[in-house]
């Protein structure tokens, strides 16, 4: 059966008792005396009951209450202790001020992890100040504040082993900003050598895309240890590389040219003649198809990428030239068919841990199940696929045929599968529900033979998954133990099929029945009726 509820861990009962008396016990005292004085921002340390507490501890607090909507500005006065190592404000940013910017400052100066994400209120200014006094930062978030180039440019000084940071959506921020990051003019030296992973999403060019191309080529360039460039733009760069036609990208006064950072990319044992260079990313996304002959030959460690295929004929034939790519997502801008892409998967099926496509058609019911077949060592696998024109019996193959094609199907046999999404776009309804006897089939074998599912989304599925799940489940108990979270929104399935979840061995938590067309109101309440008095904890959410 679905897990029962359980007590909680001593620890967190204790945190969430804590939290429940904040107010009217641990920071009364505080805020009726000393909260709205003139010492009040300045003091750099205050004696209280949470100088004793673990510093993870007391970040788990400031998340408990953040996310509770019950932190105050008192609270979050108290919780600023010496021995946080990582503080995250991003639940609370209406509460963070420059006061409390500054009170950081002071009193935090062991935090190797700071998250500031939509933290508006601190001026640029007191940004500097405050990161001026945490060299030990290695993760930093900055995304939606008032972070400027001055705000990176101490980030670029002074955060010497910093390795994340996230400036996404930073209005004040501009392609020219990106320099200072990894380069200091005034002294002539660069930056941030130990960052992996920066994301600047959000940015705009000013003036076309070349001047932000060049900046992301500056960044690839300068910064050695770079894995991970998040920006739309970021592949576009990766392919100026390959060319080096770095004319049209011309940068700032005071930094070395993209030319001087090529030469300095180069290994000096070897003649002009073997100069390619390589960069260590691995991690690309918005990858569009022409641009990936170049990033193969920039960027021969991919890990993971994302592609946008076009409409030229065939999908994505360099994939298999990485051997380290374990993390692909496939979106296709014009309608292909998801048969086209089993070739591809052949060879690279084997190595890869994640799957996500987007935008194909399932024309061919076996396609699903081929594709599925090259693909063994999946831990997660997402597909949004378009149906056919009509999804009426008509446009599939006849009855016979694909009884005889469904028994004759291997099992899929996938002993990682973690999580499983498969989302059709809506149908037609005025056309009759297909048989989709191969696809159903293929989909119970996955259920059978996947022993370590905990995700299942199957999303506008048009055929009834009443059979599906009851051959899956057979013999009783056999598969879905691990299932923790279910959706079957949109998806034609019975009271029956849910009261059978309910009864077998598995660990479900929440279940998501929003749209179904066979589930009511009266089905719902009745379902929330059996949970409680089964004392069983798990979700479900209807509408």
């Amino acid at each position: 059966m679905p897990r029962r509820r359980a007590v909680g861990r001593l620890e967190r009962l204790c945190l969430e008792n804590v939290a429940a008396h904040m107010q009217g016990l641990w920071a009364k005292d505080y805020a009726e005396r000393y909260l709205d004085g003139e010492e009040a921002p300045f003091f750099r340390f205050l004696l209280g009951p949470f100088e004793h507490l673990a510093g993870p501890l007391v970040h788990e607090l400031l998340q408990l209450m953040g996310g509770s909507r019950r932190l105050t500005r008192a609270m979050l006065h108290l919780l600023l202790v010496p021995h946080l190592t990582e503080l995250s404000l991003r639940t609370c940013p209406s509460l963070v001020s420059a006061a409390i910017a500054h009170m950081i400052a002071v009193r935090c100066k062991n935090l190797s992890s700071l998250d500031l994400h939509g933290c508006s209120r601190i001026p640029s200014a007191t940004l500097v100040d405050l990161l001026e006094g945490l060299p030990s930062l290695t993760k930093l978030g900055l995304s939606e504040t008032q972070c400027d180039t001055r705000v990176l440019s101490a980030v670029g000084s002074s955060c010497r082993r910093l390795r994340e940071l996230a400036v996404s959506n930073c209005k004040r921020l501009s392609a020219a900003s990106l320099l200072h990051l990894a380069y200091d003019p005034f002294t002539a030296s660069f930056c941030c050598p130990r960052l992996q992973v920066l994301s600047v999403e959000g940015l705009e060019p000013t003036a076309g895309s070349h001047d932000l191309v060049g900046a992301l080529v500056f960044l690839l360039l300068a910064l050695p240890s770079l894995k991970s460039l998040c920006h739309c733009l970021a592949s576009r760069a990766v392919a100026l590389i390959h060319t080096q036609r770095f004319e049209g990208a011309p940068l700032a006064p005071g930094f070395p040219s993209l030319e001087e950072l090529v030469r300095g990319r180069r290994p000096t044992h070897l003649g002009q003649e073997h100069c390619r260079i390589t960069l260590p990313l691995k991690s690309l996304a918005e990858v569009g198809e022409p641009l990936l002959p170049a990033v193969s030959a920039v960027c021969p460690d991919l890990e993971e990428m994302a592609v946008l295929l076009g409409d030229s004929p065939g999908v994505g034939h360099r994939f298999r030239s990485w051997k380290t790519l374990t993390h692909l997502t496939l979106d296709c801008e014009e309608k292909r068919g998801l048969g086209e892409l089993v070739p591809q998967l052949v060879g690279l099926g084997a190595q890869l841990h994640s799957l996500s496509l987007g935008g194909f058609s399932l024309e061919e019911e076996a396609a699903f199940h081929t594709l599925m077949s090259c693909c063994p060592t999946l831990r997660t696998f997402s597909a949004s696929l378009t149906p056919p024109v009509a999804w009426g019996a008509d446009e599939w193959q006849p009855a016979s045929e694909a009884l005889l094609e469904a028994s004759s199907l291997r099992p899929l046999k996938l002993p990682r599968l973690q999580a499983f999404r498969l989302l059709f776009a809506p149908c037609d309804c005025s056309s009759s529900p297909p048989e989709a006897v191969v696809l159903r089939a293929s989909l119970v074998s996955l259920l059978q033979h996947a022993p370590h599912l905990e995700t299942l989304a199957l999303v506008c599925l048009p055929f009834s998954l009443d059979e599906v799940f009851e051959r899956a489940l057979e013999p009783s108990g056999a598969a879905l133990r691990h299932l923790q979270r279910l959706s079957l929104s949109h998806s034609d399935v019975s009271p029956r099929t849910i009261y059978q979840l309910l009864s077998s061995d598995n660990q479900l938590s929440h279940v998501a029945l929003g749209g179904c067309p066979g589930i009511h109101r009266r089905h719902h309440s009745e379902l929330l009726r059996v949970v409680s008095q089964q004392g069983l904890d798990v979700g479900i959410t209807w509408d």
